[in-house]
């Protein structure tokens, strides 16, 4: 178990659910990697607890699609497949274009201010080559706009999706080229709501998680293909 990942106490939370969300946020930040196994022994070692949260933890993850039981094998981190891929992408979509649509009426100038900041501070956070920062710099910049939409119920749904996106985004994150583009389309997304133009808004935003989607489709296919060759 070579991963770097530690446990993060929280006073006001049960055991097995702070290990329940130190392995989440280790496998959604490809801390812990696609088909990695997760051996409770180890896991129960490095986190300093015994195996009953490990276990109870794995059980949760399962249920959320994150970890899978092979027979005789015990748990391993789930793959990233195409077809979830595909999933949550067109949920997204459709998110953010509501997203955009009541952001476009209701952003302050502020919040625009704020949308054009976090797309530079995206930008000068590529120099610090640190994918899980990057990713978040990433998600900073579209929760101004989730913000702005000023809809509670919305902005659940998003954060539920969220969390599923974040081992998404690690993933396409690793190419340069798409870190170059990504910043490009983020500041054509700010241009557009500065605007306040929806249509404009929307396009940019399908084509900025299409590019995504591809990316993310050449990287599942070239560690399979890397793997199939080993």
């Amino acid at each position: 178990m070579t991963s770097d990942f530690t446990v993060n106490m929280d006073q006001y939370l049960p055991l097995r659910d702070v290990v329940f969300n130190t392995l989440r946020q280790a496998i959604l930040k490809g801390e812990l990697k696609p088909g990695e196994r997760l051996m409770e022994i180890a896991l129960a070692d490095k986190l300093g607890v015994s195996r009953t949260p490990i276990r109870e933890a794995l059980r949760k993850l399962e249920q959320e699609g994150l970890v899978v039981m092979i027979p005789r094998r015990g748990a391993q981190v789930a793959d990233i497949t195409e077809k979830d891929l595909n999933d949550v992408l067109e949920v997204r979509i459709a998110l953010e274009n509501l997203s955009i649509e009541k952001a476009c009426k209701r952003m302050t100038d502020e919040q625009i201010k704020k949308l054009g900041l976090a797309a530079r501070e995206f930008e000068r956070t590529i120099a610090e080559d640190n994918l899980v920062k990057l990713a978040e710099a990433d998600v900073a910049f579209h929760e101004i706009i989730y913000q702005a939409a000023d809809n509670v119920t919305l902005n659940q749904v998003q954060s539920n999706l969220r969390e599923q996106i974040y081992r998404y985004r690690v993933e396409y994150l690793k190419d340069e080229e798409m870190r170059n583009q990504l910043v490009k389309e983020h500041e054509q997304l700010y241009l557009a709501m500065k605007e306040r133009n929806v249509e404009k808004a929307q396009e940019i935003s399908f084509h900025h998680i299409e590019n995504q989607r591809k990316g993310i489709i050449r990287s599942i296919q070239g560690e399979v293909n890397s793997s199939q060759k080993k």
